[in-house]
């Protein structure tokens, strides 16, 4: 078994990379791969770059090319909730693509023409794992992770979001790593802490708080590998 990573930014898979020993680096495209061992496990995890096409690709090499069997997605979101502070987690247990818009055909928005899905559920185990080893000591959260091409800060936008999508919180990269988790059948899920609240504060917030969220949601990650 090979537990894949992914983070979208370097501070996303730094304490990875402190972490997990014997770590050799691959190149693949303008990716570098990093494989090694934690806890027992094999593990192999990169940083994919921000945005959904990056996630994707990124997910694709780990599976075809590294044989990963389940995928974590680690990083940062903006809150779309009142109940969700900064500093919080959210853990996914299902991930859309909120900026496909095809409603022109009947569609609705966050759907996907001619698949059998648009929203991609966590894997339940992982979910499990994952929310048990955060309770008690941060405030953990279950749900709908939305993404799309674009940072989101404006508030009326966060509305839209949180009402049509009933999403917990918005990122850039989960919904198209889930996408292609569901395609290959490979067990996922997201962790992501708050590092922001996605409205016209959220750059400011954002760079407060960016490393700190990122280094939660890596700890988690760590702790994850070792019961899966």
């Amino acid at each position: 078994m090979v537990i894949g990573i992914i983070g979208a930014m370097d501070e996303e898979v730094l304490l990875l990379k402190k972490k997990i020993e014997n770590i050799k680096e691959t190149d693949c495209l303008n990716f570098k791969i990093y494989s090694g061992e934690y806890a027992g496990k094999k593990v192999v995890f990169m940083r994919s770059g921000i945005g959904k096409v990056n996630a994707a690709v990124s997910t694709q090499i780990l599976i075809n090319n590294f044989k990963a069997s389940s995928i974590i997605n680690t990083g940062i979101a903006g809150s779309l909730s009142e109940s969700i502070s900064i500093g919080d987690i959210v853990i996914s247990n299902e991930t859309q693509q909120y900026d496909i818009d095809v409603t022109v055909f009947g569609y609705k928005e966050g759907e996907i023409p001619r698949m059998d899905t648009s929203i991609f559920k966590a894997d339940e185990n992982m979910i499990k794992i994952c929310s048990d080893l955060i309770e008690g000591e941060a405030k953990v959260h279950v749900g709908k992770i939305v993404s799309g091409d674009r940072f989101v800060s404006k508030n009326e936008l966060k509305v839209k979001l949180r009402n049509e999508f009933n999403a917990l919180c918005v990122d850039m990269e989960s919904a198209s790593i889930g996408h292609v988790c569901h395609l290959y059948k490979t067990p996922y899920v997201a962790i992501r802490c708050i590092s922001d609240n996605a409205d016209e504060a959220a750059e400011d917030k954002y760079n407060d708080f960016d490393k700190y969220a990122a280094e939660i949601s890596a700890k988690i990650t760590l702790k994850a590998i070792e019961l899966l």
